[in-house]
C-alpha cells in the first residue's frame, strides 16, 4: 500500500490548523504559495489484477469492461458505495453496474478535503476575503494531510470533484485511443455504455482501448453539464442492499481469518480508574482460556486501562474476562455526578463570557431598552452511539507486520494507531476496512484498534478478534457532550426580535480527539460546539452567540450531527418560544426573519404546505436548520396519550443541492429523523459516582418500529454544489416534536430528553 503522510507531518500540519484564523497567515507562507497538491493521480500502481489497466489513481479498466474503482469512503448504511459510484459512471458513460469498488490504498489523493475545510467557524453567509483566504489555506492543508476518514456528512461533497474528474479523465484518454487507433480526431467520437463510438459505425470498447489508452495524457477534464447527466439526479437502487439481504456481506464483526482467536475486555468500574493488578490463575483453568493480558502499559492516552482474556471462542472470553478477580486504583472522576456537571456549566456561564462566534449590532445597547425580554435555559444530556454492531477490531501482529479487519470511519487513524502500538511503522500495517454496522461518529475513534493490536502482540503471530459487550460499549463509549446555553431576546413594538443573546457551554469534542489520536494538546475555539446556533439563517440586527468550553472529565466524540444535534433544539424551541411571547403563528413570525435567505424560505414552504393541517387531537410542530450545508425543514405532527409523546408523522423537507440519488436522500432522511427522535425521546447518559447508570437497550432505549413515525422526505430542486445528507435530517427533529407539544399541553420542554412527568 501507499502511504499516507508521516504521522509526524501530520501532527505538525493539524498543530496548524488548530491556530484557526490567527494561524492563517503564517501558513499561507512558504508552502501556501504554492499550488494545491494534485488529487487525480496516486503516489503508487493501484493494487489491481486480472490485467486491469489504471487510467489514473482512482480507477481502473479490466479486459472484461468492468471499472474497479478505488473507495475511500467507509459504508455504514449511508449509501456512498452507491452514490461516490455514480459520480464516476456518469463521467466516464458506463452503467453504474460495471463499476465495481476495491479499497483506496494509504495516498494523499483519497484524503477528506471537504471535511476539514467545513470545520472553519464562519458563518454561511460570510462572503468576506478572510473566509475564502482561511478556506483555501485549510482545503490545501488538508490535501497534505490526506487524511482518509468518513464523516462530517462529507463524502459525496469531497468526491464530486476529484471522482468525476477520474472518470472525465480516463474518457479523454479513452477518446484519444480510439481517434488514434482510427486516425480520425478524437472531436469526430462519442461515449456510450463502455464503449466509444464514431459516426461511421466503428466501435471499440473500453477494454479494448485501455492499454493504449493508458499512455495518453489526459489534458484538462471537462466535466458534463447537469442538463447532460444520466444517472446523476437518478433514483438508483442501493448496490449493498442485495448482498445485505442474502447475508453475504461482510461487517467488520464478521472477519474469519484461519487460525483466530477471541478477545473479550475487562474495563475499569468507573472512568479513569486505573488498574493495578489481577489474579490469572482462576481464569487461566477456565475452558479455553489461553491468555490473561494487561493492556494499560500497551494505550497510554488511546483508551481506557483494562485488562484482556484470550479464548477459542468469544463466549468463553467474554465468560472469563467478567469473572477476572481485579484492584483498581480510583481515577480522578471517581465522585462524577451529572449534577455536579450541570452546576460546573452553570458556574461558567455565571463568570466566562466566552468566544463571540457571530456579533452584530448591540445586543445591550440604547436600542434594547424598555423593550421586553424573555429569557430561557435549555440543557441536553451525555449520548451514547449505540450502534447495532458491537464495537469490534480483529488484529495480527506477526513477523514484524501487522494486519486488521475492522470496520472504521478512519482507516488512516486506525493504521497510524496500529503501528504506534505494534512499534512497527505506519507501512508495515495492512487493513481491510469491512462494512460498518452503524457508525454515527464511534467509528471514527480507534481505541478498539489500539486494544485489539496489543492483544494481538502478545498472542504469538496468532489473529485475535476483540468485540466489546452493548454494556461496555453503553458504559465506555466517546458520548456525544452535554450542554447548557442561555438566551435573552427582547421584542420590540411590533412584535420582531430587536436583540438576540446566546451563550452556551459545553466539553470540545475537537480538543479530546486530537489529544487521544494525535498527541494534539486542545487549544482555541471549536466549531462544534456553537455550530447551530452562531450560523443560523434568521435576520436579526443584534446578536451575539458565544460559548464557554468546559473541560469535560467525560470522554466525548463526534455523534451524528455533532453540536447540531442539541443546538437546534435550543435555537428552534426558543424561537418558537419568542413567537408565542409576541402573540404571532410561529411559522409566520420564521418567515419574516428569512426574507434575505430565499432557499430556506422554500424549504420552510415545502414542507408546511405538503403537512397540511393537523387532525383532531393531534398538533404540527415546525423547526428549520441549517447544517453541513444543507437546509431542512420539518413538520412533526404529534400527540400525548395516557402522558407519552407520540409522533405519528414527519414531514422532511431538504435543500442539499444538487441530488446525486434521491432514493438515498430519502432514505437518510428517515434514518436521521427515526436517530434524532430516539435521542430526543429517551436518549440520556447519566453519572452517579463515577459510573454510567445506563447500560443496554432496556435503559438507553432506541425507537421500536412500533413508535416510529411516518416519513415523507421532499428534495427542493437545485442546481448547487452538493451538500450533507446524512446529518442534517437529525437536528431539526427534536424542536418540532418540542415545539408541537407546547401547542397541545401549553408546557415548555427545555431540557432532553423531551419528557412530560
Amino acid at each position: 500500500m501507499a502511504a499516507q503522510s508521516s504521522p509526524s507531518r501530520r501532527r505538525f500540519l493539524l498543530g496548524g490548523l488548530g491556530l484557526g484564523v490567527a494561524g492563517v497567515g503564517a501558513l499561507v507562507l512558504g508552502w501556501g504559495v504554492l499550488p494545491p497538491r494534485q488529487r487525480l493521480q496516486g503516489s503508487a500502481p493501484l493494487p489491481l489484477q486480472d490485467g486491469a489497466v489504471a487510467l489514473n489513481g482512482w480507477l481502473a479498466i479490466g479486459t472484461d469492461g468492468m471499472v474497479t474503482l478505488a473507495m475511500p469512503r467507509s459504508e455504514m448504511g449511508q449509501g456512498v458505495h452507491t452514490a461516490l459510484p455514480m459520480l464516476v459512471a456518469e463521467e466516464l458513460d458506463v452503467p453504474l453496474n460495471s463499476v465495481k469498488l476495491i479499497q483506496a490504498p494509504m495516498d494523499k489523493i483519497f484524503g477528506n478535503v471537504a471535511m476539514l475545510k467545513d470545520s472553519l467557524p464562519f458563518h454561511p453567509d460570510d462572503q468576506g476575503r478572510l473566509k475564502a483566504l482561511a478556506q483555501w489555506t485549510v482545503a490545501k492543508a488538508a490535501r497534505e494531510l490526506g487524511v482518509i476518514v468518513t464523516g462530517g456528512s462529507s463524502s459525496v461533497k469531497d468526491g464530486w470533484g476529484p471522482m468525476r474528474e477520474a472518470g472525465a479523465s480516463a474518457r479523454a484518454m479513452l477518446l484519444k485511443a480510439a481517434a488514434a487507433q482510427w486516425q480520425v480526431p478524437a472531436a469526430q467520437c462519442r461515449t456510450h455504455d463502455g464503449a466509444v463510438i464514431h459516426p461511421d459505425g466503428r466501435r471499440a470498447s473500453y477494454a479494448s482501448l485501455a492499454q493504449r489508452a493508458a499512455s495518453m495524457a489526459p489534458g484538462t477534464p471537462v466535466l458534463k453539464l447537469p442538463k447532460d447527466f444520466k444517472l446523476i439526479g437518478q433514483p438508483a437502487p442501493r448496490r449493498d442492499t442485495p448482498s445485505k439481504v442474502n447475508g453475504s456481506a461482510r461487517f467488520g464483526i464478521d472477519a474469519r481469518p484461519p487460525g483466530m482467536l477471541y478477545a473479550a475486555l475487562h474495563l475499569p468500574p468507573r472512568l479513569g480508574d486505573i488498574l493495578t493488578s489481577f489474579d490469572a490463575a482462576p481464569i487461566l483453568a477456565m475452558p479455553g482460556v489461553t491468555k490473561v493480558l494487561d493492556l494499560t502499559p500497551h494505550l497510554a492516552q488511546r483508551s481506557a486501562s483494562c485488562a484482556a482474556v484470550v479464548a477459542d471462542t468469544w463466549w468463553r472470553a467474554k465468560q472469563a474476562a467478567a469473572a477476572l478477580p481485579t484492584q483498581w486504583k480510583a481515577g480522578a472522576q471517581a465522585n462524577l455526578s451529572s449534577a455536579g456537571v450541570y452546576a460546573q456549566f452553570a458556574r461558567l456561564l455565571d463568570t466566562e463570557a466566552g468566544h463571540a462566534y457571530h456579533a452584530s449590532g448591540e445586543v445591550e445597547g440604547k436600542a434594547a431598552q424598555g423593550l421586553r425580554q424573555i429569557t430561557a435555559e435549555y440543557r441536553a444530556p451525555f449520548l451514547a452511539h449505540a450502534a447495532m454492531e458491537p464495537v469490534n477490531c480483529t488484529a495480527q501482529v506477526k513477523d514484524g507486520k501487522v494486519m486488521l479487519w475492522v470496520s472504521t470511519q478512519a482507516p488512516g487513524i486506525a493504521v497510524d494507531v496500529a503501528a504506534k502500538v505494534a512499534g512497527v511503522d505506519a507501512k508495515d500495517v495492512a487493513i481491510e476496512v469491512l462494512l460498518l454496522g452503524g457508525g454515527f461518529g464511534r467509528r471514527l475513534e480507534v481505541d478498539m484498534v489500539a486494544q485489539a493490536v496489543a492483544i494481538a502482540l502478545q498472542c504469538g503471530g496468532a489473529p485475535v478478534q476483540l468485540v466489546w459487550t452493548r454494556e461496555q460499549d453503553t458504559q465506555h463509549d466517546m458520548y456525544r457532550p452535554a450542554a447548557l446555553a442561555r438566551f435573552s431576546a427582547r421584542l420590540d413594538e411590533h412584535g420582531r426580535i430587536a436583540s438576540w443573546d446566546n451563550k452556551s457551554v459545553s466539553g470540545s469534542i475537537t480538543h479530546q480527539f486530537l489529544q487521544r489520536n494525535f498527541g494534539l494538546p486542545g487549544a482555541g475555539p471549536d466549531k462544534t460546539t456553537a455550530e447551530g446556533e452562531f450560523d443560523m439563517p434568521y435576520e436579526i440586527a443584534n446578536q451575539r452567540i458565544a460559548h464557554v468550553i468546559a473541560d469535560s472529565p467525560v470522554p466525548i466524540g463526534y455523534w451524528r450531527s455533532v453540536g447540531h444535534s442539541h443546538n437546534a433544539f435550543f435555537k428552534e424551541s426558543f424561537i418558537d418560544e419568542l413567537a408565542h411571547a409576541a402573540g404571532q403563528d410561529s411559522i409566520a413570525f420564521r418567515r419574516a426573519m428569512l426574507f434575505r435567505h430565499p432557499r430556506h424560505l422554500a424549504v420552510l414552504d415545502a414542507a408546511v404546505a405538503r403537512a397540511g393541517s393537523a387532525p383532531p387531537g393531534h398538533a404540527h410542530g415546525v423547526a428549520l436548520h441549517q447544517s453541513f450545508g444543507s437546509i431542512v425543514a420539518q413538520v412533526a405532527q404529534v400527540s400525548v396519550e395516557n402522558g407519552e409523546i407520540r409522533v405519528q408523522r414527519v414531514v422532511c423537507a431538504i435543500d442539499c443541492g444538487i441530488a446525486v440519488n434521491p432514493n438515498i436522500i430519502a432514505q437518510q432522511m428517515e434514518s436521521a429523523v427515526l436517530f434524532g427522535l430516539s435521542a430526543a425521546l429517551g436518549g440520556e447518559i447519566t453519572f452517579k459516582d463515577g459510573k454510567v447508570e445506563q447500560s443496554n437497550f432496556h435503559d438507553y432505549p432506541v425507537l421500536r418500529m412500533g413508535q416510529t413515525p411516518e416519513v415523507e422526505t421532499i428534495i427542493i430542486a437545485s442546481a448547487e454544489h452538493p451538500e450533507g445528507v446524512g446529518e442534517p435530517g437529525t437536528p431539526p427533529i427534536a424542536p418540532a416534536v418540542a415545539n408541537a407539544v407546547f401547542i397541545l399541553t401549553g408546557k415548555r420542554l427545555r431540557s432532553l430528553p423531551l419528557r412530560l412527568a
